[in-house]
């Protein structure tokens, strides 16, 4: 027999069964709290921005500069896939398992002036460039494993693109986004013949994760488990068989109804065994005075007869 149940029915089902519906709920938000918390290992993610301009200062006229800068833009393109392209991956890698040595000042040539007689002079000396030892910790990441935590994104006719990095330590992530720019920046001369790229801004750690989202997720399990408790408590009502009302028999089966019997507690069951007990006390009483009586009037008869 196939069962349907009205708008009505269900609302009346959701109101009966809410604090179990609520409990599912909770249940579920608990263990997606839990999970996102100390199961799903956080991402952190850092990202370095670069700038692709010519560095051409003699041009005057507008409509060159302007069609440089188309350029750069179009330039953009070669350079998402430049970047994520084994040749600078395996160099990122390299440095990352061991780092070089920091330029902390560049050097600086020295200057020579010439006298009114055509002598050259010295006016300032030359500088080497003051270096440093990276103190930054190595970490040993493959190039597929770095192509697969980069993410390149620009806006729209901009000459700007971003370098994100997703790891599971935020450290990590800052110091490989700043080394693949700074690997990129380096690379794109030899490979392109062009020297338009600056960092503009270098990539710092940032110790909010931005995966797993546990707020979400958290919801997530609430409404998943409201519905798993929703459907528990729909799928109780409908295998429940037992006869709650008697418009079950007359509504569903068809059946007539012929009355009602109340129900008896206990003490309405104790007061009418003691009124049918009584009553039979009654009966059996009257019975024996009856017998007796007949008896006594009998007796004279027979006396009488035996006389």
């Amino acid at each position: 027999m196939e069962q349907s149940i009205s708008l009505s029915q269900t609302i009346g089902i959701i109101r009966k069964h809410i604090l179990v519906i609520l409990i599912w709920g909770f249940i579920f938000g608990i263990g997606a709290w839990a999970l996102a918390t100390f199961v799903i290992t956080p991402k952190y993610s850092a990202e370095t921005q670069l700038l692709v301009s010519r560095k051409n200062t003699n041009s005057v006229d507008n409509g060159a500069q302007y069609a440089d800068q188309q350029a750069d833009v179009q330039m953009i393109t070669t350079y998402k896939d430049i970047i994520t392209n084994q040749v600078i991956l395996d160099k990122v890698s390299d440095e990352l398992k061991n780092p070089s040595t920091e330029i902390v000042k560049p050097a600086v040539k020295a200057k020579y002036e010439r006298t009114y007689t055509g002598k050259r002079v010295l006016v300032q000396a030359a500088k080497p460039a003051v270096t440093k030892q990276s103190s930054g910790r190595t970490y040993d990441i493959s190039a597929d494993q770095l192509k697969k935590s980069i993410k390149i994104s620009n806006q729209q006719n901009s000459q700007v693109f971003g370098v994100t990095v997703t790891m599971a330590d935020p450290e990590e992530a800052a110091r490989v986004a700043n080394i693949c720019a700074r690997v990129f920046k380096s690379q794109i001369k030899k490979i392109m013949a062009v020297n338009n790229v600056t960092i503009i801004s270098k990539a710092t750690v940032n110790k909010r994760k931005v995966a797993p989202r546990t707020g979400l997720l958290t919801v997530g399990g609430v409404l998943l488990g409201v519905v798993v408790g929703l459907m528990y408590a729909l799928l109780r009502e409908l295998t429940d068989r037992t006869v709650k009302d008697e418009t079950v028999l007359t509504d569903t089966l068809g059946l007539t109804n012929l009355g009602h019997v109340s129900k008896i507690s206990g003490q309405g069951r104790l007061s009418i065994l003691r009124g049918v007990s009584e009553g039979n006390h009654h009966d059996h009483g009257d019975k024996t005075v009856k017998a007796e009586g007949s008896s006594r009037v009998r007796e004279p008869k027979h006396l009488s007869n035996r006389v």
